[in-house]
Formats: C-alpha cells, sequence, structure tokens
C-alpha cells in the first residue's frame, strides 16, 4: 500500500505519538487478560502476543528519543482518543477482545506502514519496527479453535469483527488531515485496508 500521503499526513511527532501509544494500548489489553484467565496455555498466548506489542512500543519510542523528543510528551495528547477506541473495542467476552487485538492492531499496522512512507528516514525506521513479527498465532489459534467448535461463537465474533472496522477505520481517518475533497485519495489505502482484513477473517474461519 504505497500511497502519497504528503498532502494529508500529519507532522511526524504526530504519527510517532499515535504509532507508539496504540502499540501500548496493546499491550496494556493483552496483559489485562492475562490476569482473567485460568488456563496457562491461553496465558502463554496472550503473553507472547503482549510482548511484541511492548516491543513495537518501545521501537518507536526509541526512535522518538534518537530525534530528542520527548516520548511521554508525544504521546499524552492520543492517550484519552486512543484509551476510548481501545475500550469501546473490548469484547465482553475473552475470544472477543483477542480477535479484537489481532483484526485492529493489523489493520493499522498496515495503516501506519502506509503512512511511514511519508516520513523518509524516520518514516522507515518505523516501518522496520511494525513489519516485526506480531506474535498472535497463538491467540489466532484459539480463536480458530473456538470458531470451528462453537457455531454461537462463530455468529459472534463475526458480528464482532465487522463492528470492528468501522471503529479502526475511523481511528486511521482521525489520524489525517483531510476534508471532504481527500476522499478519492484516501480510498485506495482503506480499500487495501479492508481487503487485508478480509484475508485475516477468512484464514480464521469467518465471514468478512
Amino acid at each position: 500500500m504505497r500511497v502519497d500521503f504528503a498532502e494529508l499526513a500529519p507532522d511526524v511527532e504526530v504519527f510517532l505519538g499515535q504509532a507508539a501509544y496504540l502499540q501500548l494500548g496493546y499491550f496494556e489489553t493483552l496483559t489485562r487478560l492475562i490476569r482473567r484467565t485460568p488456563d496457562l496455555t491461553e496465558k502463554e498466548a496472550l503473553s507472547i502476543a503482549a510482548g511484541a506489542a511492548l516491543e513495537k512500543h518501545r521501537g518507536i519510542v526509541d526512535i522518538m528519543r534518537s530525534r530528542g523528543a520527548d516520548p511521554t510528551g508525544l504521546m499524552r495528547p492520543f492517550q484519552a482518543p486512543l484509551d476510548e477506541f481501545r475500550w469501546a473495542t473490548i469484547g465482553a467476552r475473552p475470544r472477543e477482545t483477542m480477535l479484537s487485538v489481532h483484526i485492529t492492531a493489523g489493520m493499522l499496522d498496515d495503516f501506519y506502514v502506509a503512512l511511514a512512507a511519508t516520513y523518509g528516514d524516520v518514516g522507515r525506521q518505523v516501518e522496520q519496527v511494525l513489519r516485526v513479527e506480531h506474535d498472535r498465532e497463538q491467540l489466532v489459534d484459539l480463536l480458530v479453535a473456538t470458531i470451528d467448535e462453537d457455531d454461537e461463537m462463530r455468529g459472534l465474533l463475526s458480528m464482532w469483527a465487522r463492528r470492528l472496522v468501522g471503529d479502526t477505520l475511523l481511528v486511521a481517518r482521525s489520524a489525517l488531515r483531510i476534508d471532504a475533497d481527500d476522499e478519492e485519495k484516501i480510498e485506495p489505502v482503506f480499500t487495501a485496508l479492508v481487503s487485508n482484513h478480509s484475508q485475516r477473517m477468512t484464514s480464521m474461519g469467518l465471514a468478512a
């Protein structure tokens, strides 16, 4: 997804602050699930995915510091809106929350990788961080096992994932400086985000 965001992209500090806080949020969501989960296999799967999110967060924070920036200061403006998004996508059941992390993190990692092309060397460094393995495979295995064994949960998770798409695209839009005249410029990357989402859903046996 190589799209010219030059006219729409936020300042690099905004880009870094949003991207870093998103990863920290995923780490927090996954660690909360660890505390709620009695099963040791599930705890291990969650801890691996949480560790990967924390490493991505730290990688972006290191980039901020290499530029002489204060990571806390860059992330603080996005704490409230991104926490609101995160809480809105935490499900009533652990499997829904696992799916939320997999779907929303996958879409937003794709988005920030596409946006990174705007920022030269800094963008390439962030892209390298975001392309590191997300380590959610074990979570996906747990989701697939549930989907295969429980038709009711299959339906619930399919509906939940469809809701997540709209919320996630709104987060992506909020990262850009756009107005009504810019819709055609962003349509290709949003189409690609949804296409990649559909592939993730299909790979789990869920209808997109």
